[in-house]
């Protein structure tokens, strides 16, 4: 396990503020529904009043739209806040994982990637360990029998087509 503790919580920024704007603008939808279902069913109420019924339209127009407004300006940067906590946890595997087949690519190898304790995506690195395991193995094999399909050149094809992919993004 890595003894790395990340301070930086904006990992991958652009997928981050991605799934954490979502989180808000769900939150904000849930809220507006709330709302609208609300008016509706004290509007509803006000028509059976005998006599004040236009006076509670009234106030009560006035007071839901305030009660939304604090809502959403309570709401909203909380929601923010725990959509950036919570995707703390995946942004940083993802940026740990892309750093690793870096090193690889570059033909590095300092061992198995590793996460910190809490991080999630810890199958999908444990299956990339045993994928590259085996293709240290394989290469191990191969350099024993004389062959030409060595981890180098395996090595060389992958960073090609890293540049590549790369230079499209």
């Amino acid at each position: 396990m890595a003894e790395f503790k990340r301070r930086k919580k904006l990992i991958k920024p652009q997928l981050q503020l991605r799934l954490t704007m979502i989180f808000v603008g769900l939150s904000a939808l849930a809220l507006i529904m709330q709302f609208t279902l609300f008016m509706s069913i004290m509007s509803q109420l006000s028509l059976k009043l005998p006599h004040d019924g236009a006076i509670l339209m009234e106030e009560m127009n006035r007071s839901l739209i305030y009660v939304l407004g604090m809502s959403l300006l309570m709401i909203a940067p909380l929601t923010f806040l725990v959509g950036i906590m919570t995707t703390f946890r995946i942004a940083g595997p993802v940026y740990r994982v892309e750093m690793y087949l870096r090193e690889l690519a570059r033909g590095e190898y300092s061992g198995p990637c590793t996460l910190r304790r809490g991080d999630k995506l810890k199958g999908l690195v444990a299956l990339l360990n045993e994928a590259v395991d085996t293709m240290r193995s394989q290469d191990a094999q191969g350099e024993e029998e004389g062959d030409s399909e060595s981890w180098e050149h395996k090595r060389r094809e992958f960073g090609d087509v890293h540049d590549a992919a790369e230079k499209a993004s």
